[in-house]
């Protein structure tokens, strides 16, 4: 990656964070796209650019999703970072926690002062670094009106720069569901605010369906809505992801131990699920964290059943009208598949073929 930023000619524009990357990445390239522009996607998604670098014109973008793992012992930053969010992931693999930070710096510690930087401003450790960077900064919050930067008031996302404000979209315009995709909406606005119209923007909004295994439907079945988010492989991006409806859940949860804390996934699974499928090695784990949570007075009902097949038509057998089942593991899937997209798969070939 680091020789792509060294030979690549056109704006480069990355995107990291623990949760909402790639839908973050993919709506800014869409954006970009919606413009006119030429846009080459790559990093974690995508394809590899090093090889197309040659064909680049200095007025195209490469937009890149960029994990903690391909940070590491990067040197150069792009003309455009965003940080989505920092929470603990990947400890199976990092020393701890101030490791997988230090490498997620690295996307804006060698910008220089011409250069922009998108942080979230309602997450602490993001919110933090903002004041380290050199660059000119762009902040987004669901929680506060930033100087600088996109933020909600009402349903209205505003973007303020220079002391002027303006509305870019309502949060109606978003076909996707839940508030973390508005936060992934005001992190993408922030990277592309004055390089796309407004009304592009809108476009994308209005017709951009999400990317696979991101609570996506799949089915509706006797009146039950099926959906995968295999993607939810940490507490953070469950817990968005059980945010995402209004009603209790039937939820199948476990996986793989990437030795991060489930503390914060119980009181939020008691608060939104009817249900709970536990599976694959964290089981224990996650039943602990429901049980040991302040809120926890009995509910929801928790089954064991290792079999992945077997806790998906459990769920099938349990689903009434109205009701939705939801894959949001929590983990990775290492332990039973090859990674999240397989596991995600699986599920959607299950599902279609219930009966």
């Amino acid at each position: 990656m680091e020789v792509f930023f060294e030979v690549a000619p056109c704006t480069l524009i990355a995107v990291t964070g623990s949760d909402g990357k790639t839908t973050t990445t993919t709506l800014i390239a869409e954006f970009l796209k919606e413009a006119g522009k030429t846009v080459h996607v790559g990093g974690n998604i995508g394809r590899p650019l090093l090889c197309d670098a040659g064909e680049m014109r200095p007025e195209d973008y490469a937009v890149l999703e960029l994990s903690s793992f391909q940070l590491m012992t990067m040197k150069r930053s792009p003309h455009i970072s965003v940080i989505t969010n920092l929470a603990p992931n990947h400890l199976d693999v990092h020393r701890d926690m101030a490791e997988y930070v230090a490498a997620k710096e690295n996307i804006f510690t060698h910008q220089s002062t011409e250069d922009i930087a998108v942080f979230n401003a309602d997450n602490a450790i993001t919110a933090e670094q903002a004041g380290r960077a050199v660059s000119h900064v762009r902040l987004f919050s669901r929680q506060s009106e930033p100087e600088e930067g996109v933020f909600l008031r009402g349903n209205s996302v505003i973007s303020r720069k220079n002391g002027a404000e303006r509305e870019i979209m309502r949060t109606s315009d978003i076909l996707l569901p839940g508030v973390h995709n508005v936060e992934n909406y005001m992190a993408a606005i922030s990277a592309v605010d004055g390089l796309v119209p407004d009304e592009a923007m809108r476009q994308v909004a209005r017709t951009f369906v999400g990317v696979e295994h991101r609570i996506e439907l799949v089915r509706t079945l006797r009146g039950a809505r099926y959906y995968n988010d295999s993607i939810g492989t940490s507490p953070s991006r469950t817990i968005a992801g059980l945010r995402s409806f209004p009603e209790k859940v039937i939820l199948i949860a476990g996986g793989y131990d990437k030795h991060i804390p489930f503390d914060v996934l119980g009181p939020e699974i008691v608060d939104h699920v009817k249900l709970l499928i536990l599976c694959g090695a964290t089981a224990d784990k996650i039943r602990e964290c429901v049980e040991n949570a302040p809120n926890y007075q009995g509910q929801p009902e928790m089954v064991d059943i290792p079999d992945f097949k077997a806790a998906v038509e459990t769920a099938s057998q349990r689903a009434g009208d109205g009701d939705v089942v939801l894959l949001s593991p929590a983990c990775a899937a290492f332990d039973q598949f090859k990674n999240f997209m397989e596991r995600g798969k699986v599920f959607k070939q299950i599902v279609s073929g219930l009966k």
